[in-house]
């Protein structure tokens, strides 16, 4: 299928049956092995079977968030929804026979011990007594999406979503951006309702699932769920700690400079996105000039680059222009049968586009290289943490073509990208401890969990100020960062990838040709290794040393600063 496109493919419902008389007939098959090599044969022989399954699945959620207003595909992830937990003790069956086979030395020699370990992981995460709990999981985190992507807010004679209004908190007007603002508060507080119900639902069978296997609570099988095998929450904290303290000063000190170029006393959270007072970097053009854009830019970039943007392209992988309906996120997934990703975004006219264009597909560069390179389709699958980093160091050398986007705004570009990289620092680690203090003390009520995030602003910035918005000026800005519902104990990768962004980017500058060289290594490594595992093979340093966040942002606020004094 060398010219497919995504267009054309045609959805069929996975046969639930079939796949399960397929994972029994493998998991028999392993158990009755001769030798380590029908072993792996048969583990190799599994994801090619399955992979139709699978490409199913990623296209029906890809389809309900084109349109969340498509009732056939809602009913069909619906039904995923439900199917899947039924189906996941099958597949931990067969990685149990894998696990008892007396081969299990040649098949980790052959696929490696990063095998065993994500197997582990899968056992430890899972009981048959979560199944419901996970099922009802999966309803609610569709609802909050569908809330989302209803949004439409009537604005200066337009109808807007939630991708759409944020363009205006960049507007020259600072009553417009006020406005708009409003609205965008307005739009959260009218749901407070059903979003308390929602996520004081989720926390509590999030709970009840950690203590059916046995945890405390539900932080433990939080870390399982994000595949965390070499550091733990106390590492998580120190770093949070590392960010208030060497962070939080340098954020305070971009935003006292952006008021003084504002003509402000201070600035407020309606000032946040208006960096610059004759106007931000805007693109150059419309969606179709930065795709375009884009096309020559990852063909100047490597090889590499050249040969995966064409192939994003010719297939019809990416879906990035706001239209109503669409779900208001952004992600990056999977077609692992026909080895493809696939990119979903929603442009919206400000640099935010260059962001997708570079942070989402950066990810999907990541997923080209590591199913071509790894011998498990369960490996293109990057752990979370080090996810983030293919993404935002993309991010970062992409800041040499600029100009072909903004013109003469490139330098714009440059500056308020680097700015907003550490400025959302803070924010994202008290993403992270929210979500402690919430999965820790789950019998908060909702208000006493709103209250806390309100704490967490004042610790990790303290700079934030709502102008009287009652709603945001309470603490209900958490509720729109989508996360926090969907994917617990995800935000803190954005955090801890920065970092290792960061270090990319230095090295990037000092010896571009050793730099991608690493980059391309990080790709290819995919989940074959460990978090720590992977850093190591990448020359990037743990987050969690002690001085860490110091030494990698010290030459980001030396070029931060040179250019604030510009």
């Amino acid at each position: 299928m060398e010219n497919w496109k995504f267009s054309e493919i045609r959805y069929v419902r996975p046969n639930a049956e079939e796949v399960t008389a397929k994972l029994r007939g493998f998991r028999d098959s392993i158990a009755g092995a001769k030798d380590g090599q029908e072993v792996v044969d048969c583990i190799l022989a599994m994801e090619k079977e399955l992979a139709p399954f699978n490409d199913m699945i990623s296209y029906a959620y890809i389809q309900n968030t084109l349109n969340t207003q498509d009732e056939f595909y809602e009913k069909e992830v619906a039904w995923i929804d439900e199917a899947m937990p039924v189906m996941q003790p099958e597949f931990l069956a067969v990685s149990a026979a894998v696990e008892a086979s007396p081969f299990r030395p040649y098949v980790e020699e052959k696929l490696g011990h990063q095998y065993f370990v994500q197997s582990e992981l899968q056992k430890k995460s899972f009981c048959e007594a979560n199944i419901p709990l996970m099922q009802r999981e999966a309803e609610l985190t569709t609802e909050y999406q569908k809330l989302m992507a209803g949004c439409a807010i009537e604005f200066q004679g337009q109808t807007l979503n939630l991708y759409g209004i944020q363009k205006y908190f960049e507007h020259e007007d600072r009553a417009v951006r006020r406005e708009a603002v409003r609205l965008y508060s307005e739009f959260y507080a009218g749901l407070e309702g059903r979003l308390e119900e929602i996520w004081d639902e989720l926390i509590h069978l999030r709970d009840q699932m950690g203590k059916n296997l046995g945890f405390e609570n539900f932080i433990p099988l939080g870390y399982l769920r994000q595949g965390r095998t070499d550091y733990g929450v106390e590492d998580v904290a120190s770093f949070r700690e590392q960010v208030r303290r060497e962070l939080v000063p340098l954020c305070q000190e971009l935003y006292e400079a952006q008021a003084k170029r504002l003509g402000l006393d201070a600035v407020s959270f309606c000032d946040e996105k208006r960096v610059f007072p004759d106007g931000n970097a805007t693109p150059a053009g419309d969606d179709d000039f930065m795709i375009e854009q884009a096309r020559r830019m990852y063909h100047a970039m490597s090889p590499e680059t050249a040969e995966f943007i064409d192939f994003m392209i010719g297939h019809e992988l990416m879906d990035l222009k706001n239209k109503p309906g669409k779900a208001s996120t952004g992600y990056c997934t999977a077609l692992p049968g026909l080895e493809a990703p696939y990119v979903f975004s929603c442009f919206n006219q400000t640099i935010f586009d260059m962001q997708v264009l570079t942070h989402e597909l950066g990810h999907a560069f990541a997923f080209y290289r590591a199913m071509r390179h790894q011998p498990l389709q369960d490996y293109a699958n990057t752990t979370t943490d080090i996810a983030e980093i293919h993404s935002m160091s993309m991010e970062q050398f992409a800041y040499p073509y600029a100009e072909q986007f903004f013109g003469d705004d490139a330098d714009k570009f440059r500056f308020a990208h680097l700015q907003e990289a550490i400025t959302f620092v803070p924010f994202g680690v008290a993403v992270d401890e929210y979500q402690h203090i919430c999965y820790a003390n789950p019998d908060l009520t909702p208000k006493e969990r709103t209250l806390e995030w309100k704490k967490l602003e004042e610790k990790y910035m303290p700079w934030r100020r709502y102008d009287g918005d009652e709603f945001f000026g309470r603490g209900g800005w958490w509720y729109h960062k989508l996360h926090i519902f969907l994917y617990p104990f995800y935000y803190i990768n954005y955090t801890l990838t920065t970092m290792g962004a960061m270090e990319f980017r230095k090295k990037h500058l000092e010896d571009p040709e050793n730099a991608w060289k690493d980059y391309l290594t990080l790709c290819d490594v995919g989940s074959s290794k460990s978090y720590l595992e992977t850093l190591a093979a990448a020359h990037l340093t743990s987050p969690f040393t002690e001085g860490m966040v110091a030494r990698v942002i010290a030459p980001v606020k030396k070029t931060l600063e040179e250019q604030m004094q510009k």
